[in-house]
């Protein structure tokens, strides 16, 4: 029994000591567990989503290499914003519109201005165009092809009747 009351002491001061350690463990360990969780959570969405990316890639057949393209270069742009652009086109189809009693040298210029104008809003919406491969008939087919296009697209554009415009009166 002498045995029990010496090991009784260290044990209950050891208890006492240990006593607030044990308390911030257990008040603490549910914060703990949720970072755990969290942590666990995002690594198992990145494999999922790792995965699903490469699901894709063998459906659409991508070579792998595709992953080490720089993308840097993409951020860079090279036209104006698609606003101004869908500003200009307006602008230039109404004169293109108007073009009667005019020189030919000046509605060559227009032609050409809006052409330009349709091959940027072209790259800009990734529609095919091929405007600077034709002439004549097939030129103001590919026009009206391409205006279809981009208005699909959500471009707006002007009406191809000549006459007076809606909302500015």
């Amino acid at each position: 029994m002498a045995i029990v009351h010496a090991f009784a002491l260290p044990l209950a001061l050891l208890a006492t000591i240990c006593l607030p350690v044990a308390l911030a463990a257990l008040i603490f360990a549910d914060e703990l567990v949720d970072r755990l969780a969290g942590w666990l959570a995002e690594r198992r969405e990145d494999r999922r989503s790792r995965r699903t990316i490469s699901r894709l890639d063998q459906a659409f057949e991508v070579d792998p290499r595709a992953g080490d393209v720089d993308l840097s270069g993409l951020d860079q742009v090279d036209h104006p914003a698609i606003e101004r652009i869908a500003a200009d086109l307006r602008r230039l189809g109404d004169q293109r519109l108007s073009i009667a009693g005019r020189s030919r040298v000046w509605q060559a210029a227009v032609l050409e201005a809006y052409d330009d104008r349709l091959r940027l809003a072209s790259r800009c919406l990734g529609v095919a165009e091929h405007l600077g491969d034709l002439d004549g008939i097939d030129l103001e087919i590919e026009r009206v092809r391409v205006e279809g296009e981009l208005q699909a697209a959500g471009l707006v554009l002007p009406s191809p009747q000549p006459g007076p415009r809606q909302g500015s009166g």
